[in-house]
């Protein structure tokens, strides 16, 4: 009698290489994939940029209005005039910023990597990784298994 394996020694359907695709095609699909997430990465930084310049922006209010109650009029003003709601970039606040980031270049590397993935996996995601997965971990440990219970 064959004992049968639990199903998290098995990696989920999702995450094995269809029939006929080679190594090669695995390997550039993960090059792909490794960066879309460097762009995602970069995006996280940027909305991290944004969220900053939007702080310093109400804290140089705040700065303002502190001159101001301490008697300096003239540097307040100024700071209100020339740096608070200042564009970061010529006619940019940060949130437009992101916005041509997002629409462009994040918005192609998505849709180029979601293509290349479509047309030759099926859309299957991270089968590198996925195999690396398989390479690396020490079956019958709880604490390696393929998939969760």
């Amino acid at each position: 009698m064959t004992e049968e394996r639990p199903s998290s020694e098995h990696p989920s359907a999702e995450h094995q290489r269809p029939a006929g695709v080679s190594d090669a095609t695995v390997a550039a699909l993960g090059t792909l994939s490794e960066a879309l997430e460097v762009v995602e990465h970069a995006r996280g930084h940027l909305y991290a940029f944004h969220r900053l310049c939007g702080t310093a922006d109400l804290t140089l209010g705040k700065a303002a209005d502190e001159l101001r109650e301490a008697g300096h009029a003239d540097l307040a003003d100024t700071v209100e005039r020339d740096v608070i709601g200042r564009n970061i970039l010529e006619g940019r606040w940060s949130f437009q910023v992101v916005e041509e980031y997002d629409d462009g270049y994040y918005t192609a590397v998505k849709d180029a990597e979601r293509r290349a993935r479509d047309e030759l996996v099926g859309g299957r995601r991270h089968l590198f990784e996925a195999e690396m997965k398989e390479d690396r971990r020490t079956r019958g440990r709880p604490e390696h298994t393929a998939t969760p219970e």
